[in-house]
C-alpha cells in the first residue's frame, strides 16, 4: 500500500514539474518584447509599412525569440523624439531617416543622403564594401546606437509649391519644409526652411504656415494629399538623390543579442529592397531655369562646411 501510494506521488509530482517546465519556455529559451518607435504615421504607404514588415519579419525570423511591437509616430514618443528614445532606453529601435538627428551631428546627413550625393546603389557599396557602415557605427557609438540601413526611395521629387517658379529668384521669401542639408542648401537660396515630420505637413501647407514642402515621391506624396492643397508639383530633388531608411537600435540592447539574432537581423536589412515609386504624373514640372541648376555652389560650400567633430568622425 505504501509503495503504491509512493509511485503515485512521484507520478503527480512528475507530472507537475513536466507541465512546470512547459509553462516556462519564454523564460528558458530567453524571449523578449522590444519596442520600436517611428517617424511615420501608422501604416503609412511605403515608409509606415515598411517598418511594420520589419517588425514582423524579426519575429517570425527568430521564432518568436524577439518580438518586435511597432509604435507609429506619436504613439509612444513625437516622431523627432525617437533617436533620443532609443538612445535613452526607452524604446529599443527606430525607424526613420538619419538626416533627422542632424541636430545631434551634422555627419549622420552622409548615412541618408545629402544634395547631389550618391545613387541607392552607390550609397548601398559605400555603406556595405567602402567602410561606410565602420564610420557609421564610430558615429553613433558616443549616442549609444547601432544603425543600419534598410531601405531607400530613390531620388525624390522637387517638391509641391502653392506658386509657380520659374526662377530662383521666385524663392526667395518662401516658406518651405525640408529637412537635412538640403534645407541649408535652400536658406542660402533665401528660404526660410522649417522641418516638419511627415503628419504636420498637410495641415501647415493648407493653413499657409508653410508656402511648399518636399516629401518623397507622386505614390508617397498621393497619400498625404498634397494635391489638395498645391498647384505645383516640381522635379527633379537635387537636395536627396537617394536618401536612405535606417533602423537604429539601442546599443546595449543589440549587444545582448546573440550571434544568430544579431545575423538574422543585420542580414534581413541587407537584403530588404525599398518598392519604388510609381512615376504617376500630376502637373509635374520642370522650371525653365531650374533652381537645382544655381543650388550647385551653395551644396557646395555646405558639404565642404565641416565642424571639427565632423572631420574626425570622417578622418
Amino acid at each position: 500500500m505504501k509503495r503504491r501510494s509512493f509511485i503515485a506521488g512521484a507520478s503527480v509530482a512528475g507530472v507537475a514539474a513536466a507541465a512546470t517546465a512547459l509553462a516556462t519556455p519564454a523564460i528558458a529559451q530567453g524571449k523578449r518584447e522590444l519596442k520600436l518607435v517611428t517617424t511615420w504615421p501608422k501604416n503609412f504607404p511605403g515608409l509606415g509599412t515598411a517598418a511594420q514588415r520589419i517588425a514582423d519579419n524579426i519575429t517570425a525570423l527568430t521564432d518568436g525569440q524577439l518580438t518586435v511591437k511597432l509604435f507609429a509616430a506619436g504613439e509612444l514618443v513625437p516622431p523627432f523624439q525617437s533617436f533620443d528614445a532609443v538612445a535613452a532606453g526607452t524604446a529599443d529601435m527606430y525607424h526613420g531617416a538619419e538626416y533627422y538627428w542632424q541636430g545631434k551631428s551634422v555627419a549622420y546627413n552622409f548615412f541618408c543622403t545629402v544634395p547631389f550625393g550618391m545613387t541607392t546603389d552607390e550609397l548601398n557599396a559605400w555603406i556595405y564594401w567602402g567602410g561606410g557602415q565602420e564610420l557609421w557605427d564610430k558615429l553613433a557609438q558616443k549616442d549609444k546606437i547601432k544603425g543600419f540601413i534598410c531601405g531607400n526611395t530613390g531620388v525624390q521629387m522637387g517638391g509641391w509649391f502653392n506658386k509657380e517658379i520659374n526662377s530662383v529668384e521666385d524663392l526667395k521669401g518662401l516658406k518651405m519644409r525640408m529637412p537635412g542639408l538640403g534645407g541649408e542648401v535652400m536658406r542660402r537660396l533665401g528660404v526660410a526652411v522649417v522641418n516638419l515630420p511627415g503628419g504636420e505637413i498637410f495641415p501647415a501647407l493648407q493653413s499657409g504656415a508653410i508656402d511648399a514642402t518636399e516629401w518623397v515621391g507622386p505614390w508617397n506624396d498621393l497619400a498625404f494629399g498634397f494635391y489638395k492643397v498645391a498647384k505645383f508639383y516640381y522635379y527633379p530633388g537635387f537636395h536627396e538623390p537617394a536618401p536612405a531608411q535606417s533602423l537604429g537600435i539601442n546599443l546595449d540592447v543589440w549587444e545582448s543579442f546573440t550571434p544568430t539574432q544579431k545575423g538574422i537581423i543585420s542580414t534581413r536589412l541587407h537584403g530588404r529592397e525599398f518598392p519604388r515609386a510609381r512615376r504617376v504624373q500630376r502637373q509635374e514640372r520642370r522650371c525653365p531655369q531650374h533652381p537645382a541648376d544655381q543650388a550647385r555652389r551653395p551644396a557646395q560650400a555646405v558639404l565642404r562646411r565641416r565642424p571639427e567633430g565632423h572631420r574626425r568622425c570622417l578622418r
